[in-house]
């Protein structure tokens, strides 16, 4: 079992042959730049994080272009994170408790989703194992693919129109060697989505 970094240990270290490392991806947005900032300011106010969306997929194999940055970050964070990514010359496009978007004019620097976990899914989602992905010298902690999957659960019942986007994502994740089904099919019954997991296994 992988343990996350401790608080205390370095965001961003030379690549190590553990770590998955993205590579030729042809994308505007700078990540070794951008995850470099965000986890200097992560290491310094001793908040936990993880890659999720798109380029938590990433790390577990599936690569697609993608013109954004998605992380899940402690609830308790939003305040200083927030301020600190404006003080960068972010846009803040859009704030709640569970979510924050922040948009830069400069292509580089593009745009950071957030999403902020606290209390039960907070413990689980930093103390599970997962795995890292390497960007720049920067290993960046990874969720395992079960919180992933429940992640992508939730997008879909909060917002129906990234219904096929996320079951393909999700058939991806369940055919990964060693996941728990059992775990994803009951973030399914959840969410009273059932009928789409059993979509996905009829599709095989």
């Amino acid at each position: 079992m992988q343990a996350p970094p401790h608080r205390s240990s370095p965001a961003c270290r030379p690549p190590v042959s553990s770590a998955i490392l993205l590579q030729e991806v042809p994308l505007a947005l700078d990540f070794a730049k951008v995850l470099g900032a965000l986890a200097a300011f992560f290491e310094r106010e001793g908040f936990r994080y993880a890659a999720v969306g798109a380029f938590g997929l990433h790390a577990y194999g599936l690569t697609r272009a993608t013109l954004d940055l998605d992380l899940a970050v402690e609830s308790e964070a939003q305040p200083v994170l927030v301020a600190f990514l404006e003080s960068l010359g972010y846009e803040t496009i859009h704030r709640s408790s569970g979510y924050s978007n922040h948009v830069h004019l400069l292509p580089d620097l593009g745009r950071v989703d957030l999403v902020y976990v606290s209390g039960e899914t907070s413990r689980l989602m930093f103390a599970g194992r997962g795995t890292t992905l390497d960007v720049g010298g920067c290993r960046v902690p990874v969720p395992r693919p079960e919180h992933l999957a429940a992640m992508k659960i939730h997008a879909m019942k909060n917002d129906p129109s990234r219904t096929l986007q996320e079951l393909a994502d999700l058939q991806f994740l369940l055919r990964l060697p060693g996941i728990d089904e059992a775990e994803i099919r009951g973030y399914f019954e959840g969410a009273g989505l059932l009928e789409r997991y059993l979509e996905i296994k009829r599709l095989g």
